[in-house]
């Protein structure tokens, strides 16, 4: 198949690097594990430079490889028997206090404990703004797994965040109360 589009190595990463760290990131919890993910996607990618055929190809294709390298690193660490959750507070919740909202990071450290599948479904859909077959493809799934996994995810996230974030709740309606007392 001819094309015209020439890939840029430098280009590509200047482009992606962000979303390629962030997935990582929000997929393993780990700030260090998502450095080393991108790197090894952006080693793969310039062994692969003459297989991506668009802008958007290449996009697809770092999604998908960024998703896979993630999924494997999180079952490397089970396999190791990392404790995930203790991980997860520790490395997640001190990189994001430093530049984010309590309560941004208390949601970030929740979206962390969903499952997998379901955890990639949303991360997906709402920080990459995925249409569920685009999520399908990127995943290797199908249409109405993921669908199942973005209704399951939500589900247990609004559960998590009920349970969890009752301080946040108890301080905004203080908030509220003191105000309307000024």
């Amino acid at each position: 198949m001819a094309h015209d589009w020439q890939p840029n190595f430098e280009q590509l990463v200047d482009a992606h690097q962000s979303m390629v760290f962030s997935l990582a990131w929000r997929m393993t919890g780990d700030r260090e594990l998502a450095e080393e993910i991108a790197q090894d996607v952006f080693m793969e990618m310039d062994r692969h430079m003459q297989k991506l055929e668009s802008a958007d190809h290449a996009c697809f294709w770092l999604r998908r490889v960024a998703m896979n390298r993630s999924t494997d690193a999180m079952r490397r660490r089970r396999v190791r028997g990392v404790d995930l959750w203790v991980e997860i507070e520790e490395n997640h919740g001190a990189a994001t206090e430093q530049r984010t909202s309590p309560l941004s990071t208390r949601l970030e450290q929740l979206l962390a404990t969903l499952p997998e599948p379901q955890r990639a479904a949303l991360v997906l859909r709402y920080q990459e703004d995925l249409t569920p077959q685009e999520i399908a493809s990127t995943l290797e799934a199908p249409v109405a797994t993921v669908k199942s996994n973005l209704q399951r995810g939500l589900k247990l996230l609004r559960a998590k965040a009920t349970s969890h974030l009752k301080e946040f709740v108890r301080n905004e309606k203080s908030l509220e109360g003191a105000q309307s007392d000024g």
